[in-house]
């Protein structure tokens, strides 16, 4: 029996933390290496990555039997990408700058066939397992999770509306451009950003919303899961790969 369920989003429902890494480096050998070490789940960056449809569909493939789930972020909530994406197997979407529930509706109706949404029908993708999935397509929504990144003062203006729209399972915190919307650009870890991230935390908590966030600060991570994330990314490819080689060379360097 062909196993496709969303087992994030189960997980997530079920209240379990979940954490995740962050892969922009649109390789299909690195992102296998990271999807066996043991992370819950892993996102791959269509924003600010090169990651194109090729890219994420190789990525998705050399996933397929690990334990840890696939979620990409789509560059916008453009309806031809979001489509193209489902159709290539993703079941766990981010779909980042989300301002109000009117833009919070578009991009979830870009998840959902007609009636409800406007994805476009393919008959076998691989999403349905090229057609061995026979009711894939009744049944594909109570699948999808979908997550809209929060990212402007704008946005916090309207956090209970956006949380509200039907469809929306997570709400997740863009630290990076909320810091620069709010007037601390580049300092996202400043006292006063991280005061307001756990107040937003707690509001979409409030709201019955699953709470997410991505920080490569251990102990920022920690406090935003005290606070109440449960879809947490504390991390990246890059990320581990530059700091890892800087200080590699180092050591080396400073026995020179």
């Amino acid at each position: 029996m062909i196993q496709w369920r969303n087992t994030l989003k189960g997980a997530l429902q079920g209240g379990e933390q979940q954490i995740g890494l962050w892969c922009s480096l649109a390789n299909t050998i690195s992102t296998e290496v990271v999807a066996g070490a043991g992370f819950d789940w892993l996102l791959l960056d269509m924003e600010h990555s090169p990651n194109d449809l090729r890219d994420v569909y190789s990525q998705l493939q050399v996933m397929t039997g690990e334990s840890t789930q696939p979620m990409v972020r789509v560059p916008s909530a453009d309806p031809i990408v979001i489509k193209r994406i489902l159709d290539a197997g993703a079941q766990s979407l981010l779909i980042p700058n989300i301002d109000d529930a009117e833009q919070a509706r578009i991009a979830v109706a870009a998840t959902r066939y007609a009636p409800r949404g406007v994805r476009g029908f393919s008959q076998s993708p691989r999403a349905a397992r090229f057609g061995r999935i026979p009711d894939y397509h009744a049944t594909c929504e109570a699948e999808l999770l979908v997550a809209v990144q929060v990212e402007s003062r704008h946005a916090l203006d309207n956090l209970e509306q956006i949380a509200a729209v039907d469809g929306v399972d997570c709400v997740f915190i863009g630290p990076g451009d909320l810091s620069m919307s709010l007037g601390y650009l580049g300092q996202q870890n400043h006292p006063e950003i991280v005061r307001i991230i756990e107040e937003t935390i707690q509001r979409i908590v409030r709201t019955g919303k699953i709470a997410g966030i991505l920080t490569a600060n251990e102990d920022l991570a920690r406090r935003y899961i005290a606070a109440g994330t449960r879809l947490t990314a504390i991390g990246s490819d890059a990320g581990l790969l530059a700091r890892a080689s800087e200080a590699l060379a180092a050591r080396f360097k400073d026995d020179a």
